[in-house]
């Protein structure tokens, strides 16, 4: 019998399965994928401390960023930037392989192109029913399960009882060729991403990633965008792979359970402004870690027990998301005339300026950035004249 059992070998789950092993304990992680690595719909920008936080090797980093030049649906531009780089764009891929391989170097086993469809808990285990392809469907025990599968696991954690996430958002993606762009650029407006935005980030000097989210549709959008970069020079062609995938924009409701605890994307710790899930999920990686180490070597792995994962997560990510969540829906609720006033007022309060100035401000933390900008006058004034709620239910209640 294992220790612990991870369902999915993403780099959240083999996060979890390294700390667990460094703590001496048998741990096997279940991925349904036939490799650690393959396409993924993720843009892989995360924060430099990110990185160096995991000690990887700089070949899993495609380049570093300075800013981004935001462009209003009118074609405003907001360019934000500083003289140090602010971000790291990482090879997602790379990424993937190189925390599954610091894992499988501390002892951890990978059983890849394996379903999980079922499990079984009793009082002396879990019993992990998995299928793989051309040998049937097998099984293994484990003392405790992470669940870490991402979006594709929601429905396990509905069959356990955990329920779902109360909103999702749908990301679309392609790598192109691209040429005379240098800085990552996002794009605002309903007819790019209703709702929400779109971006284009080079990765070398002829290659370049461009996404988007949206609630429905993501692929017709994205052609669209494909097709007006073209037209304006910045990509070759728009013959492109895509992949796609679902985000949740807010938590479970519940991410424990007997023997069991859910992290990542699978449990909603996500940015709602940006859909990012990299950062929060490792971090959320080495909580459980922490607190399935404590109930395995007290033998109580009880829903109670475990409890104490969600009461500390919570408590270091609640209110990011809570005010992530409500600038989400604030944002949904605006029209294309409006955002484009809104980047006047901030261009013309100087609202990006102090930004940039200020030393507290962080990429993975955004409730700062939403809470200075949105206690600008001309800004709250234009919310009330618009009749949208200012500062009033912010998020989710849980």
């Amino acid at each position: 019998m294992y220790d612990v059992a991870v369902i999915g070998g993403g780099p959240i789950g083999s996060q979890v399965a390294f700390r667990l092993a460094v703590l001496g304990y048998e741990v096997v992680v279940v991925e349904r994928k036939t490799e650690t690595g393959g396409p993924v719909c993720c843009t892989g920008i995360v924060s430099r401390e990110c990185v160096s936080s995991l000690a990887l090797d700089k070949d899993v980093v495609f380049r570093q960023a300075n800013g981004a030049r935001l462009l209003s649906p009118s074609g405003r531009v907001l360019r934000l930037w500083r003289p140090e780089p602010q971000v790291s764009i990482v090879d997602r891929t790379a990424f993937n392989v190189a925390l599954a391989n610091r894992a499988q170097g501390q002892g951890v086993e990978y059983r890849l192109n394996s379903s999980v469809v079922g499990a079984h808990f009793s009082d002396n285990g879990v019993s992990l029913e998995f299928g793989m392809q051309g040998n049937g469907i097998k099984y293994l025990q484990a003392r405790a399960v992470v669940i870490a599968a991402g979006a594709a696991s929601a429905g396990l954690a509905v069959t356990l009882g955990l329920g779902k996430a109360g909103d999702f958002v749908m990301g679309a993606q392609a790598e192109v060729e691209m040429m005379g762009v240098d800085e990552v650029e996002v794009y605002f407006g309903g007819e790019i991403a209703p709702g929400f935005f779109a971006w284009l980030v080079p990765i070398s000097s002829q290659k370049a990633l461009v996404g988007l989210l949206s609630r429905r549709k993501p692929e017709v959008y994205l052609r669209r965008l494909l097709a007006r970069l073209l037209a304006q020079g910045k990509i070759v062609s728009t013959k492109v792979e895509m992949t796609h995938g679902g985000i949740p924009l807010q938590s479970l409701a519940r991410t424990y359970g007997e023997r069991l605890v859910v992290v990542g994307s699978a449990a909603g710790q996500v940015k709602p402004t940006t859909g990012g899930g990299i950062y929060y999920g490792l971090l959320c990686a080495d909580i459980a870690a922490n607190h399935l180490n404590q109930a395995l070597k007290s033998d109580n792995l009880s829903a109670e027990n475990l409890s104490t994962y969600q009461r500390e997560w919570r408590k270091r990510l609640g209110v990011e998301l809570r005010i992530g969540h409500w600038a989400r829906k604030l944002y949904e609720r605006l029209s294309d005339r409006q955002i484009d006033q809104i980047f006047d007022i901030i261009k013309s309060n100087g609202i990006d300026e102090a930004l940039l100035k200020a030393e507290d401000l962080s990429f993975d933390w955004h409730s700062k950035v939403v809470l200075r900008v949105m206690a600008d006058k001309a800004l709250s004034k234009a919310m009330e004249a618009w009749k949208i709620p200012f500062l009033q239910g912010k998020g989710e209640k849980r």
